[in-house]
């Protein structure tokens, strides 16, 4: 009989994000630790995922726009179980602004809707950080 010890669980990987051209400053600012949405200055309203082009009104009058990295939980699932599992939620930002992210370093039967969360950055394989969230 073998007693091979048990393997410590590989904590998840995470796949780099493509970074298109237009969407290359939210990357990089990500990788500093800065959580970026754009902000249409034509009608005013704010968006992500960034893009050129407003999803609003269309116009490409767009700025950058730096986040508190502050938010509240909008919905959210718990996909697995055990070692495996994550949890999936959409964040409305202090901004105005709902997003989809992950939320990390926390139990899931721990969360709710409607909980404060800030923005954490976690490494991905290889390519930017990404933006998840932790309960405050």
């Amino acid at each position: 009989m073998s007693t091979t010890p048990p393997t410590a669980p590989r904590p998840r990987r995470i796949p780099a994000p493509r970074a298109l051209p237009e969407s290359l400053p939210y990357w990089e600012a990500a990788d500093k630790g800065r959580l970026l949405i754009k902000r249409c200055r034509a009608c005013g309203e704010v968006h992500h995922y960034p893009r050129d082009i407003c999803p609003h009104c269309l116009s490409e009058n767009t700025e950058w726009l730096e986040t508190s990295g502050f938010g509240t939980v909008y919905t959210f699932s718990t996909m697995g179980q055990g070692e495996a599992a994550y949890t999936l939620a959409y964040i409305t930002l202090d901004e105005g602004v709902t997003m989809m992210s992950n939320l990390v370093d926390c139990t899931p039967a721990d969360l709710a809707i409607g909980q404060r969360v800030r923005v954490v950055f976690q490494p991905s394989d290889g390519g930017h950080h990404v933006p998840m969230f932790t309960p405050l």
